[in-house]
């Protein structure tokens, strides 16, 4: 009787796909193997076996698999349960799924091998009394301590505990908990720069039992961290960022999601558009794992869960050597700006206290929350702004390069010699960028040596690393960056923090922008005096009568929280809503809106009231497609499988039409 197996192949597809098996590959082919399979007239992919049956199919003749490539599963049950899940939720295909899951070097045509059960080389020798258990202060004893209660009843855990009050060392007492019993343990953080900071202080402590996983290391590294999880003997503990959560785990007991708020952990592109945080606490419950959520600013979403009960909460208020919080100081650059009292992008009183700080030997960092030079550079006489010719958004003017670049599809062009509307040969720019700060920074201080952390300066795993380690061996004065700089890094000698324009993410149009603004504000207020001394902060806006600016110079989180819940409750917003963008993209403008109203017309013969748009997006044109955006708004309660059905039926018929020729469509839940 010949058997078949359904495969899921590396691409968009709504379905696994049926295969006949050979005899000769009968005795190799498993669930979970990897088989090489032809595709269409000329292709073949390497997919993964989802099932095996003797059910023929019907209606279409029945390829045979090429080649079985493993000798055992690489993907084990507990991640089949966990793909399903991903795809079910996120309404996307597995086959997405599949290739946000598995190293490229998986999905490649290679021969068969052996699993690895390799140790870990590790250059960091270990001190036998960094391995003891160390002095926790009495705060980060008792929130240890609630900590474990809290998970005798509940999954998931928050623990809310101010900058610089020493969460990580509460955690590396949880991981050894985990570990002595026998237990895997997965650290989850938003960004590779933290990974970088903080792997040689967790490698000091759980040695060869470490491995660490994030997309900066080549793609052989990566395997070779897969593959030692598939084998007898894997890696107790999983340093990562949020593509960690895919890695086969065979007895995991806890998950830490550190700095839980960061919008980092949400992938946006390419699919599955999954939130590393809540595939996590999935992830942890599948396997009946434990869930710690920690960082200084919750997520709404999170602290809700928390504060009706669904999740455990311990809080911790007490800085570590009980250092005070920074005292923030609000500069109304609006009104300095009429007095003719700014220093070009600086305030007096940051000039005066980067000064006073450098006399004594301390160091600044910059927040700016833009790369680049300027936002653009606009025409003196008529006005005109150079503009991407494939987005719909003006170039941001880079100095060092002297070029313009579009930061939405990459590209780079040539600096205008005159105006292509008036003539005119002078340009100026408009908007601050990280690259201008670090230009006039050096003007008000030669002497002091600066650093730009953004995009443009760490293409590489070591280009931040170098800066990191550098800033913090004091070879640096100033660092300045953006948002990487408000990630949890730690610096015991910055004593000032200058925050230069807290405006570009208030006046955001968007229902989380107040909220996001308080995290960004008080995170990047946390990185100063984290030692021995009270750090200044110098926080510059335009809106110095804002609740959220209070808020944060009060350290008032709860303040903050009250005042959003109320707002999204009455509006139907998350934490009370789920959300899901529908986007729809086109090369013919056209279109374009015409599919786009169907499917809204389709969707609220369904959902009603609950569809709003079609509309624009504020970037509604992207690498030369039109996009076109609808939001659906569900109930808590309503079920993720139904919802995904509806569109996915919604979807196909759709794309009968001709005129849906060439159209893209996906889908962001809960989009951040």
């Amino acid at each position: 009787m010949t058997r078949y197996a359904d495969v899921i192949v590396p691409l968009p597809l709504q379905d696994s796909y049926t295969y006949s098996i050979p005899s000769a590959l009968e005795p190799s082919v498993q669930r979970g193997c990897r088989v090489l399979v032809p595709f269409g007239k000329n292709k073949s992919y390497v997919g993964i076996v989802r099932t095996l049956h003797t059910k023929e199919p019907q209606g279409y003749e029945v390829k045979p698999i090429k080649e079985c490539l493993d000798d055992q599963p690489v993907v084990t049950e507990a991640q089949f349960r966990f793909w399903e899940w991903i795809a079910q939720y996120y309404v996307c295909p597995l086959g997405d799924v599949m290739n946000a899951a598995l190293p490229a070097r998986l999905k490649e045509e290679t021969v068969r091998k052996p699993q690895v059960r390799q140790k870990n080389s590790s250059s960091v020798q270990i001190d036998e009394e960094e391995r003891s258990h160390n002095k926790l202060n009495r705060p980060q004893q008792q929130a240890y301590d609630a900590i474990c209660q809290s998970f005798l009843t509940k999954e998931v855990t928050l623990l809310h505990g101010v900058t610089s009050s020493g969460k990580t060392e509460i955690y590396i007492h949880l991981i050894r908990q985990a570990i002595a019993e026998g237990k895997q343990v997965l650290y989850l953080l938003p960004e590779i720069a933290l990974t970088t900071q903080i792997t040689e202080r967790l490698r000091s402590v759980f040695g060869d039992e470490m491995g660490v996983f994030h997309s900066k290391f080549t793609d052989a590294a990566r395997v070779a961290v897969y593959r030692k999880q598939l084998s007898d003997h894997p890696y107790q503990l999983i340093l990562g960022v949020r593509s960690s959560v895919f890695l086969p785990f065979h007895q995991l007991g806890l998950v830490i999601v550190d700095e839980e708020h960061e919008v980092s952990y949400k992938q946006q592109d390419p699919a599955p558009r999954y939130h590393a945080r809540s595939a996590a606490i999935m992830l942890a419950h599948q396997c009946g794992a434990k869930t710690l959520l920690g960082t200084a600013t919750p997520s709404l979403e999170s602290y809700h869960l928390a504060h009706t009960g669904r999740y455990g909460y311990v809080g911790l208020t007490t800085r570590y050597l009980d250092i005070q919080l920074p005292e923030i100081e609000v500069v109304d650059i609006k009104r300095l700006k009429f007095q003719k009292r700014m220093k070009g992008i600086f305030s007096p009183i940051l000039i005066d206290f980067i000064g006073e700080a450098l006399a004594r030997g301390e160091q600044v960092i910059l927040f700016q929350n833009r790369r680049g030079y300027a936002n653009f550079l606009m025409c003196k006489t008529c006005g005109w702004v150079p503009q991407c010719p494939h987005c719909d958004v003006s170039l941001t003017y880079h100095k060092k390069t002297n070029r313009l670049v579009c930061h939405y599809c990459g590209q780079t062009f040539e600096l205008p010699e005159e105006c292509p509307s008036c003539g005119e040969k002078v340009f100026s720019d408009v908007g601050i960028g990280t690259e201008k700060v670090e230009q006039q920074i050096r003007r008000y201080f030669p002497e002091a040596t600066t650093v730009r952390m953004d995009i443009d300066t760490t293409h590489t795993r070591t280009a931040y690393e170098q800066i990191i380690t550098d800033f913090s061996r004091h070879q640096y004065d100033i660092l300045i960056g953006t948002q990487m700089v408000s990630k949890g890094l730690d610096f015991d000698n910055v004593s000032v923090v200058g925050i230069l324009d807290a405006d570009t993410m208030l006046n955001i149009p968007d229902f989380r922008s107040h909220e996001r603004t308080y995290h960004v504000l008080a995170q990047v207020a946390g990185r100063a005096g984290r030692r021995n001394t009270r750090g200044k902060v110098v926080l510059q806006t335009r809106s110095a009568d804002s609740d959220t600016i209070a808020h944060v110079v009060q350290n008032d989180y709860v303040a903050m929280f009250r005042t959003q819940m109320e707002e999204r409750r009455q509006f139907h917003y998350p934490p009370f809503y789920r959300l899901i963008n529908i986007y729809l993209r086109h090369n013919d403008y056209a279109r374009t809106e015409l599919l786009a109203n169907d499917f809204g017309n389709q969707l609220r013969q369904v959902f009603g009231d609950r569809v709003l748009g079609p509309d624009r997006p504020p970037v509604a044109r992207v690498h030369s497609m039109y996009v076109r955006k609808l939001m659906l708004k569900i109930e808590k309660k309503a079920s993720a499988n139904k919802v995904r059905s509806i569109l996915f039926d919604i979807q196909n018929r759709l794309l009968q039409q001709p005129s849906a020729h060439g159209v893209q469509i996906y889908y962001d839940v809960d989009p951040v």
